[in-house]
C-alpha cells in the first residue's frame, strides 16, 4: 500500500460497495450505511464505536445480503439522544432505522456493546428479528466494578480521541499499533489490516456522546432476558478477547442455548483481526436459518424423525 493513500482515505473507501444515508428519527439526526443485495442484516457497533469498525467485515457479507450499518447516536456523524432511559433507547433507535429502510423482518448483528442493543431489540420485537449473531457482546463483564472504573477513567482522559490523531501514523506503521490496541483490542496488532487500524480509529475524531451510551451499558445485565430470545442465535468470540474473556461466551452460550465458535488468534476487534473467519461463520449461520435443524428446541426430534424415516 503507498504511502500517499492514507491521507485520501474516506469513509466511503473503508466501505466499499456502501453508500452513506443521513435520516431524522425521532428528533435525531442519523447516519447510516447500505450496501449489497439480498435478505436483510443490520448490524451494530459497540461503545465508541462507529460503522466503519466493520471495513473487513461489512463487504463480505454484503455479498450475499443488504446490509444496514447505522451509526449509533452520540457515536459517529448521528447526533446525541437528549435523552437515555437505557439500552433499549438505544436498540428502539436502530429498530426504527431498519424499519425506516424495509430491513424487517431481518438478521441483527450485534458487537460488543452492539450485542447488548441486539439482544433488547430480539426480546422486545421478536417477530422483526429472524436471527441474532453476537460477537463478543457486553453485559456480563460489562456490570463489574471493573467496567464502572475502566468507563470512567476513559471518559476522563478520553485516550481514543487522542489516537485517532494519529490514525494515518498507526496504519502505516505495523509496530507503533501495540499503543491503541495492544492492552485490549487485539491479539496481534502489527497484523491488523491497514484498512482496519483506519476503521476502528475513525469514529472517535466524530463522537459527541458516549458517555450516555456507557453508562446504559454498565447498568443493563441482560442474562436475566436471555431465555426471551426465541429467534435462532449465534455467539462468535476471540479466543484471547481480553476486554470481554471468552467465558462470558460460554455462560451467553449456555444460557441462550445456542452454538459459539472461537476463532484462534484473535481479540475484541475480531471483525477486523479475522473478518473473513468470522464473515465465514456468520453466513454459515445466517444460511441455515429457517431449516428446521437450527433450532435448538426441537433438534432430538428432527433426529428421532430422520431415524424413522430411515427405518420406513
Amino acid at each position: 500500500m503507498c504511502e500517499g493513500y492514507f491521507s485520501f482515505v474516506t469513509e466511503a473507501t473503508l466501505l466499499p460497495g456502501f453508500r452513506p444515508h443521513f435520516a431524522e428519527i425521532d428528533g435525531v439526526q442519523t447516519r447510516y450505511f447500505l450496501g449489497g443485495e439480498g435478505p436483510p442484516l443490520t448490524i451494530v457497533h459497540g461503545l465508541g464505536g462507529a460503522a466503519v469498525n466493520f471495513t473487513k467485515l461489512a463487504p463480505l457479507l454484503a455479498r450475499k445480503r443488504r446490509v444496514l450499518i447505522p451509526d449509533l447516536p452520540g457515536h459517529g456523524l448521528s447526533q446525541p439522544f437528549e435523552h437515555v432511559e437505557g439500552i433499549a433507547t438505544y436498540s428502539r433507535h436502530v429498530h426504527k432505522v431498519a424499519e425506516l429502510e424495509e430491513m424487517l423482518p431481518g438478521a441483527l448483528l450485534g458487537c460488543s456493546m452492539g450485542g447488548v442493543v441486539a439482544l433488547r431489540l430480539a426480546v422486545e420485537e421478536p417477530e422483526d428479528v429472524t436471527a441474532l449473531a453476537l460477537v463478543a457482546p457486553a453485559g456480563i463483564v460489562s456490570t463489574t466494578r471493573r467496567a464502572e472504573m475502566w468507563l470512567a477513567v476513559t471518559a476522563a482522559l478520553r485516550p481514543a480521541q487522542v489516537m485517532t490523531r494519529f490514525r494515518d501514523t498507526f496504519a502505516r506503521r505495523p509496530r507503533l499499533r501495540w499503543l491503541p490496541f495492544g492492552l485490549w483490542g487485539a491479539a496481534d496488532p502489527e497484523a491488523l489490516d491497514p484498512d482496519a487500524v483506519l476503521g476502528f480509529l475513525e469514529g472517535p475524531s466524530q463522537h459527541t456522546d458516549i458517555g450516555s451510551a456507557g453508562r446504559a451499558l454498565l447498568a443493563d445485565d441482560p442474562r436475566p432476558d436471555l431465555d426471551r430470545v426465541r429467534c435462532p442465535a449465534i455467539l462468535v468470540w476471540g479466543s484471547r478477547d481480553r476486554l470481554v474473556p471468552v467465558g462470558d461466551g460460554f455462560e451467553y452460550a449456555r444460557r441462550l442455548r445456542a452454538p459459539i465458535r472461537v476463532l484462534p488468534v484473535a481479540g475484541h476487534l475480531v471483525v477486523g483481526e479475522r473478518a473473513e473467519a468470522c464473515a465465514d461463520a456468520l453466513e454459515d449461520f445466517l444460511d441455515r436459518v429457517g431449516e428446521v435443524d437450527e433450532l435448538p428446541l426441537e433438534s432430538e426430534l428432527v433426529r428421532q424423525l430422520r431415524r424413522e424415516r430411515a427405518d420406513a
